[in-house]
């Protein structure tokens, strides 16, 4: 008996043996081959890393991120290069930083088509491309697209209450769009980029989520959209198999050093960024590293694991050697930039390098922090002896990454896609000129970034008053803030204070002559104020001064003339005009719509439809930008000849181009009251003073109230415009 038994734990022990072979050999196997299911790169806009509880953060709520953690690999020192989402989504994508990109701020800047992304490598190596964005600064114009055979970058419509429309997309949205393209992709072997925006300011969390900061609120539900994913992935088998790398592209400020939002600052509060990085199987998981990474490192590592080819002009490496534990990193130095201080405010850039223990800052007066002692970044230490040597290494590290040649120069923008940015917290429109030979420090100017998004948040909310009463201090501490004026020129023109409006508008033509755009802000209010000479002025100066480039500036220049003229009943130049702004931009037809007006103001109404129908349909077919009151007016012409309900569509499609259109609004109540539907007539006037709160808007309410037989409701519109005129009066 003794030999059967000790040859059944010999074949036992050969078997053990074998198995464990097996699992050794499957594992080398696994860490030798390529990934063959999903990669999934999550980046979250504004996401500080210390306020998740990954990172020992306690006051948010974030079960999902939390599993990831878990269930990956989490870096405690990892850096974002720009606090801008597009120059650091370029680094991101590209593996390479924003001074080889030369992607350097959000506007007027594109990825260009020679830079090869990691979407374009992996769609070369058989992986099905797929992005989904949530802020207009990444649509596809901005270059981030290239490689992936979807992307979606739709973003909100403009409505009724939100004139600036498309400039960014609640996260269940997104990742509601992510789910159908993985649900269509037909295979594993994919590449999903999913871009949230939620983070972002203004903070404005889900009710469940408002207990804390609203900063924390808003990092709780994009944790609820990520679990989302996340769910889904696990639902269809994919979770195991996934990489799924969940990262920031920059930080935010929170007030740290002043700034509550981030673009201006390059400390840690504004670079330091989550990293976590969970392999498939759970490889590496609960693991954590301390050492410095970049997010530069992001494609090398994803190449790496994938197998793919390196392009060989990469700035980062590999964290292969950090996810399995087998080695590290040493000797890292991490760039970052902000240039926003320069080109929107004409300030000196910021330039940082950072080990991980020291960080040093370029400015026009240099910064040098211990972050080991002082990881709140409150001392600086660039001048103090003992830190010297430290000082120069670290700057002449940045000297020898950023050599002195000129700045690139931004492209310019429109006024949509101006306010767009605007909303998103891109304060200041550029500089225009030489600037001086000593640049500020935007340390000494965080009270204008401040001050300026201040403002603006308080115009998106329609407080037009208190937007223009905080740029109106600084013009008084600095009336050489020609961004400003332009500002105040803006938001007492939607306050209908015309007046002010057309002065804040010669503030900065004094400051700029040659500013197009000024001069065409100019004409709106002088025309409100039917001070028809000094408009042709302006518009004929503009008309001058817009290059043979900028069409929109050139056709509206003409396009103004033309109104002019019909407002003076000057048939000969409104014609003309209308032919030198089609000449200007061909998918405007301007002289039906004039021919059309003038027919129109003389009541010849049957012969004037036909007009306003062939201008309707060839701007449909053209897609040109739409052209103001066009669909008014062929409403009113529609509504003349006792056909509403062409008229009502007309006036529905004139809102939907002009939200602002009170005249189009009042006719649309009016119609709705001729009709007898009295919720709907509620409806419009609600939107109408909603839209515009202004005094003159109150007065057109009380009008049309009065004109409906309604003396309550018009008395109480009335007394409403006198307290708002009297408050106007006030400032």
């Amino acid at each position: 008996m003794a030999r059967p038994l000790r040859y059944s734990f010999i074949l036992a022990l050969v078997a053990v043996s074998a198995s464990l072979a097996a699992a050794g050999g499957w594992r080398y196997a696994r860490a030798s081959s390529p990934i063959n299911g999903p990669i999934i790169l999550i980046s979250i806009d504004s996401l500080r890393a210390d306020h998740l509880r990954a990172y020992g953060y306690t006051q948010t709520t974030t079960p999902a991120i939390d599993t990831l953690a878990g269930d990956g690999v989490v870096f405690e020192r990892a850096y974002a290069h720009s606090p801008q989402t597009l120059p650091s989504h370029a680094s991101m994508l590209s593996g390479r930083l924003p001074i080889d990109t030369g992607v350097r701020d959000d506007v007027g800047f594109a990825v260009k088509e020679s830079e090869r992304l990691l979407a374009e490598i992996l769609r070369d190596r058989g992986y099905a491309t797929g992005a989904v964005v949530s802020t207009f600064t990444l649509r596809k114009e901005a270059g981030i697209g290239q490689g992936f055979s979807f992307f979606d970058d739709k973003m909100a419509p403009a409505t009724p209450d939100e004139a600036i429309g498309e400039f960014a997309r609640d996260g269940e949205d997104s990742e509601r769009v992510a789910e159908q393209w993985l649900d269509a992709a037909g295979t594993p072997r994919l590449f999903l980029f999913l871009q949230l925006n939620d983070p972002h300011a203004p903070y404005a969390p889900p009710p469940r989520f408002n207990e804390g900061l609203p900063y924390d609120g808003q990092v709780s539900y994009t944790d609820e959209v990520v679990g989302r994913l996340v769910r889904y992935l696990k639902t269809h088998q994919l979770y195991d198999r996934s990489t799924i790398v969940l990262t920031a592209d920059h930080g935010e400020g929170l007030g740290d050093h002043g700034e509550r939002e981030h673009g201006l600052f390059v400390y840690e509060e504004a670079l330091r960024v989550p990293l976590i990085i969970k392999q498939a199987a759970g490889e590496g998981a609960g693991r954590r590293v301390a050492d410095v990474v970049q997010l530069v490192d992001l494609v090398p590592t994803l190449l790496d694991l994938a197998k793919a080819p390196d392009p060989g002009n990469l700035r980062g490496q590999s964290l292969k050697p950090l996810l399995d534990g087998t080695g590290h990193l040493t000797g890292r130095m991490v760039y970052g930039e902000s240039l926003f201080g320069r080109y929107h405010f004409g300030w000196g850039e910021l330039t940082t390098v950072t080990d991980g223990r020291y960080r040093y800052i370029r400015a026009p007066r240099p910064e040098l922090y211990d972050l080991q002692r002082d990881p709140l970044e409150k001392a600086n230490v660039a001048d103090d002896p003992a830190h010297a040597a430290r000082a120069k290494a670290l700057r002449a590290v940045l000297d020898q990454l950023t050599p002195a040649p000129p700045l690139p120069t931004p492209a310019a923008v429109s006024p949509d896609d101006r306010a767009r940015f605007d909303a998103l917290g891109d304060a200041g429109q550029g500089v225009a000129g030489p600037l001086p030979t000593e640049l500020a420090d935007p340390k000494d100017k965080i009270n204008v970034v401040v001050a300026y998004r201040d403002a603006f948040d308080l115009a998106l909310s329609r407080q037009w008053t208190k937007s223009i009463d905080r740029l109106q201090v600084l013009v008084r501490e600095d009336p050489a803030l020609t961004d400003a004026w332009r500002q105040i020129a803006a938001f007492a023109f939607a306050a209908d204070r015309n007046e002010q409006s057309v002065e804040a508008y010669r503030r900065v033509l004094t400051l700029e002559p040659h500013d197009v755009r000024a001069h065409l802000g100019a004409i709106a209010g002088l025309v409100r104020l039917r001070r028809w000479d000094e408009a042709r002025q302006h518009a004929e100066l503009a008309a001058t001064l817009a290059s043979d480039h900028d069409v929109l500036s050139r056709s509206s220049a003409h396009e103004w003339l033309a109104r002019i003229a019909l407002a003076k009943r000057d048939a000969a130049d409104a014609r003309q005009e209308a032919a030198l702004t089609e000449e200007a931009d061909p998918a405007l037809p301007m002289i039906a719509f004039v021919n059309a007006r003038l027919l129109y103001d003389e009541a010849r109404y049957e012969e004037a439809l036909p007009l306003f129908e062939q201008a309707g349909t060839r701007l449909a077919a053209s897609h040109g930008r739409p052209i103001a009151e066009l669909h008014y007016y062929h409403a009113d012409t529609l509504r003349h000849l006792q056909k509403s309900a062409g008229a009502e569509e007309e006036l529905l499609a004139e809102l939907k181009a002009f939200p602002q259109n009170r005249r189009a609004r009042g006719a649309l109540a009016t119609l709705e009251h001729d009709a007898g539907r009295v919720e709907d007539v509620n409806d419009v006037m609600e939107d109408l003073v909603r839209i515009s709160p202004t005094a003159e808007t109150y007065s057109q309410v009380a009008r049309l109230w009065a004109s409906f037989g309604n003396r309550q409701q018009a008395a109480e519109a009335r007394a409403q415009a006198l307290r708002l005129s009297a408050a106007s009066t006030a400032h």
